[in-house]
């Protein structure tokens, strides 16, 4: 499992081979570990439209704590890859450890206060009361082992600083495919397991990552990427001030999807429990479209982030133009295989023809604006890399709650469910062009400011 790319790779080889062999890896952890997110919800579905409704509230819930799990991972990875531009050895393996000792206390505390404030969270989300006891059973053992969730992202995040993303998608697929097997067996009982329902679906995540937890730090220490031994001129208060400073902002811009995702949820509880069970279905559908996105949301900061640490702007334009390119061709053609085959992803997923209905809507309609999501994604993550976090945040506030969630609001009033569908889209398009031009613009200033 050794390193794909070499730090010499990243600011000297030609870019679009560089970005692809970063990228490749990653594409198969995320597919595999998406791929069986949706089985989980597969299995849930199995139990019925009431445990799949309640389990899909739960989402804007835990992809807070996956927001800022992902948030903190993009601070490590942009601090570590730049001071590794940089040649900075040292200060990049203590750093490694500051991130993950501070990721797993800051989950650990958001964790306790989602559990203290569990029932007005669900209420605030609209979810029926006779739904509350399913989403207890699920979210008391999730929030449990969150902390165990955040370790192996951030440790990922310290191995893609250093160019390898094939061990990381390893360890992600590896998670994935544990997830995938507990899932039945905890879900549906066998043998002298006894069946736990939902409870089990939560309980085999927390087994998936407390594995991946061990594998991660083992790998990390036996590579010599991460060390107590603090260099000179570093200082454990200073090394975390310079992951959160990038890590907190990041992490507030990944928090506002699930806050955005829980305004929907809201809307969506309005048409009854099978529109929140079919828009559930669709968000995790989304995922697995969204795969090279998020792929490359992965492998391209810390290929800007060198090359930012080695002042070499002109690859930074290039590798984020690669990317975006590769993203808009790409989902043209997921759209379309989508389309063909949303009849049939309906079926699996339920027997109930009004779920079925509003899945296939879904299908039609969201996915036109995934190509023009990526770009915001990618130009997200790459003013992370760029150390331009409040750039990073300002665009998700602008994404989320000037466009998409006003506009999807605005669509419902329109033309119900498929209106709020199409205003999605729309907000899409339109924040697409504005993250275009911004990142322009902060690249140029990040030039400027070199050259003064």
């Amino acid at each position: 499992m050794a390193s794909a790319v070499s730090a010499k790779s990243l600011t000297n080889d030609p870019i679009p081979a560089t970005l692809w062999q970063m990228t490749w890896p990653v594409i198969i952890g995320v597919l595999t570990l998406i791929s069986f997110n949706v089985v989980d919800t597969f299995f849930v579905g199995m139990l019925g439209t009431d445990p799949l409704a309640a389990v899909s509230f739960t989402f804007p819930v835990t992809f807070s704590v996956v927001s800022l799990a992902i948030g903190l991972g993009i601070g490590t990875s942009a601090v570590l890859a730049r001071k590794r531009g940089a040649g900075n050895v040292d200060h990049a393996r203590f750093d490694g450890v500051i991130a993950l000792t501070v990721s797993a206390l800051l989950v650990a505390a958001l964790s306790l206060l989602g559990f203290l404030f569990m029932d007005p969270i669900f209420a605030a989300l609209q979810a029926q009361e006779r739904l509350l006891p399913l989403i207890h059973d699920y979210m008391i053992l999730w929030f449990a082992g969150a902390t165990f969730l955040v370790i192996p992202m951030v440790g990922n995040a310290v191995l893609r600083s250093s160019g390898d993303t094939r061990t990381p998608s390893i360890i992600m697929a590896s998670g994935g495919l544990l997830n995938a097997i507990f899932d039945p067996i905890l879900i549906f009982g066998l043998g002298p397991i006894p069946a736990m329902g939902v409870q089990g679906a939560a309980l085999a995540s927390v087994l998936s990552w407390s594995i991946g937890t061990i594998l991660v730090l083992w790998y990390l220490y036996y590579k010599g990427l991460i060390s107590f031994k603090v260099p000179e001129h570093a200082h454990p208060v200073k090394s975390a001030r310079q992951i959160l400073n990038i890590g907190l902002p990041a992490a507030g811009a990944n928090m506002l999807t699930p806050l955005a995702m829980a305004v929907m949820t809201a809307i969506i509880a309005s048409y009854g429990a099978p529109a929140v069970a079919a828009f559930g279905v669709g968000t995790r559908l989304e995922s697995l479209a969204s795969v090279i996105i998020l792929a490359l949301s992965m492998s391209l900061p810390p290929l800007i982030s060198q090359n930012l640490g080695a002042m070499q702007h002109d690859r930074v334009r290039e590798a984020y133009l690669t990317a975006i390119r590769s993203v808009v061709v790409v989902q043209l053609v997921i759209y379309l295989i989508l389309v063909i085959g949303a009849p049939y992803i309906a079926q699996v997923f339920t027997d109930d023809a009004e779920v079925a209905r509003i899945i296939r809507l879904f299908i039609y309609i969201m996915p036109l604006g995934y190509g023009m999501q990526g770009i915001i994604i990618l130009t997200n993550s790459s003013f992370n890399a760029m150390h331009e976090p409040m750039s990073a945040l300002a665009l998700s506030i602008v994404r989320l709650f000037v466009m998409f969630v006003p506009l999807s609001y605005l669509g419902s009033l329109i033309a119900d469910i498929p209106g709020l569908f199409v205003g999605g889209v729309v907000a899409n398009v339109l924040t697409a062009g504005i993250a275009w031009q911004w990142f322009q613009r902060g690249l140029r200033k990040q030039r400027n400011e070199e050259v003064a």
